[in-house]
């Protein structure tokens, strides 16, 4: 067998995937039934192969903040968490749309409010698509339908968010992230230099490059109207 070809689970080969498209962090924090994404992760020790930071952060509002420090430096940067601990990280994923800042947050949803049922639900579906977070946006929203596409998505999101500097959700349940099945994961690609961020992203990214005027991450734009 090929060894891109393994039986996992879906929370497994977000993890996996991260690491695989080149992800540059992740930071997050443990609830079931999406704990699998950080404990892979740790298990795989990324740091010693491809430099990746993995960080559990002490809530899942902290992780959110640290992601959308990450992302105003143009690094691709992830963060999972499920449905209460999503809710939790709502105002920094605002933030992070209002300030244009390209990011993938994952969704594996469980049923009910904070202190609902631990199983794999879609009951999410509007507040991924309709009502994301105050701040007057939509989120991209993936949602895969098997473990296979839980691969493919990762690096399709990362895509989409730095195409439209928009926070991207993978939006999948229990059910995926719990499930194994046989998946072909992606090829290895090596993380962008700070150099190609620069050239690339250098209009809007925080690279410290002092021979041009500052690039200020921001959500505040206000012009004054004159009376």
């Amino acid at each position: 067998m090929e060894d891109n070809v393994r039986l996992m689970k879906g929370n497994e080969v977000l993890a996996e995937a991260a690491i695989r498209c080149g992800c540059d962090a992740y930071f997050g924090y443990p609830i079931t039934p999406q704990s699998e994404v950080l404990e892979t992760l740790t298990e795989r020790e990324p740091w010693n192969e491809t430099g990746m930071v993995v960080l559990q952060a002490e809530s899942e509002i902290a992780s959110i903040n640290m992601v959308y420090g990450a992302a105003a430096c143009g690094k691709k940067v992830m963060t999972s968490s499920s449905s209460p601990g999503i809710s939790l990280m709502s105002e920094g994923i605002s933030y992070l749309a209002g300030t244009e800042l390209p990011c993938v947050i994952v969704n594996v949803v469980r049923g009910g409010p904070g202190l609902g049922t631990i199983q794999g639900s879609q009951c999410d579906y509007f507040q991924a698509t309709k009502a994301s977070g105050h701040g007057d946006f939509h989120q991209i929203v993936l949602a895969p339908y098997s473990v296979q596409e839980t691969n493919d998505f990762v690096e399709l999101a990362f895509e989409l968010a730095f195409k439209y500097r928009n926070p991207t959700l993978i939006l999948t349940d229990g059910v995926i992230g719990q499930m194994m099945e046989k998946v072909t994961l992606s090829p290895f690609k090596p993380r962008w230099t700070n150099e190609y961020i620069a050239q690339k992203y250098g209009d809007w990214a925080v690279t410290g490059k002092k021979q041009r005027c500052r690039n200020i991450a921001t959500s505040v734009e206000l012009s004054p109207i004159p009376q």
